[in-house]
């Protein structure tokens, strides 16, 4: 009975030594890391903002918060999140037109106001990072240091993905991880549609943020605001029609530190219409007035 073994053995090892490969890259391929990412801007471009209700789950010094969140993020870099309680009370706002920044914070009955800096934002994401990067990541799109074309590289990943490395500017590096859409593996390079799986930057080896994107999905772009009185005209949505993919999972961190911020989207929708004020806000009567100058 022995020899009857062996035809069954050896194609369970050939199969068990294609498995080893991993997975092929594409039969045409970006011939640059910008053509690369190129395509991944050319996928994203149309959405220029995410309305979304989400889960937010952070670390920070405090320990771990969870909770609900209403956010807005609009390109470059406007802001604006609304930490909710789960009976629907609004905790804490953020605001940033880009410029400007400011905090209401219900619950310690304070309210910040300064610079729209990396450092102010993460008053309430816990990780620093500037606006038009979280912009950025929100929308699924990968912010790019400025870099000159021949210091950066790109290499197919058996896992699936593509590898960009960039040197940038004052010693700083960043690796993204591209993923071509699985159903355009078979078009040429210029016709596939690149998801961003990974962005991390460093400077002088010193992680300053790695954000992991993951379950995308087709997204839909917003209806047009009507005011149910009848009395203001129709907002319409801020950008194109769009059904780009935006992913549903953003985790943000700075390894070594208790910086961590995971965003779960539960809904979402693009290019929202935006009427006035959504990224600015009065401050409440009642609250402290503290100015931040913080510039990180």
């Amino acid at each position: 009975m022995a020899p009857r073994a062996l035809p069954v053995a050896v194609p369970i090892l050939a199969l068990l030594s294609v498995a080893g490969c991993g997975s092929p890259p594409p039969a045409s391929q970006p011939p640059s890391a910008r053509a690369a990412i190129d395509r991944l801007h050319d996928a994203q471009d149309c959405a220029l903002g995410v309305q979304a209700a989400a889960k937010i789950d952070h670390f920070g010094k405090q320990g771990r918060v969870r909770g609900d969140l209403l956010l807005f993020a609009l390109w470059p870099a406007r802001l604006r999140m609304d930490a909710v309680s789960p009976f629907g009370v609004t905790l804490a706002t953020l605001a940033s037109d880009g410029t400007s920044f400011s905090l209401s914070d219900l619950r310690e009955k304070k309210f910040y106001v300064g610079p729209a800096s990396a450092c102010n934002i993460a008053r309430l994401t816990t990780v620093a990072m500037p606006g038009h990067v979280l912009v950025s990541l929100l929308r699924g799109d990968a912010p790019v240091l400025k870099h000159d074309p021949s210091k950066a590289s790109i290499a197919w990943d058996k896992k699936g993905y593509y590898v960009v490395h960039i040197d940038g500017a004052n010693r700083t590096e960043e690796e993204l991880h591209l993923e071509p859409h699985p159903s355009d593996l078979a078009l040429p390079w210029n016709q596939q549609r690149m998801r961003a799986r990974r962005v991390k930057v460093q400077q002088e080896g010193i992680v300053l943020y790695d954000a992991e994107l993951a379950d995308h999905k087709p997204t839909a772009t917003a209806k047009e605001r009507v005011d149910p009185e009848g009395i203001d005209p129709p907002v319409p949505p801020s950008g194109p029609a769009c059904t780009t993919e935006i992913p549903r999972r953003i985790h943000v961190q700075v390894p070594g530190t208790e910086s961590d911020v995971q965003f779960r989207y539960d809904d979402v929708k693009v290019n929202p219409p935006i009427v006035e004020g959504v990224f600015t806000q009065e401050i409440p009567g009642g609250l402290e007035v503290m100015r931040v100058t913080c510039e990180r």
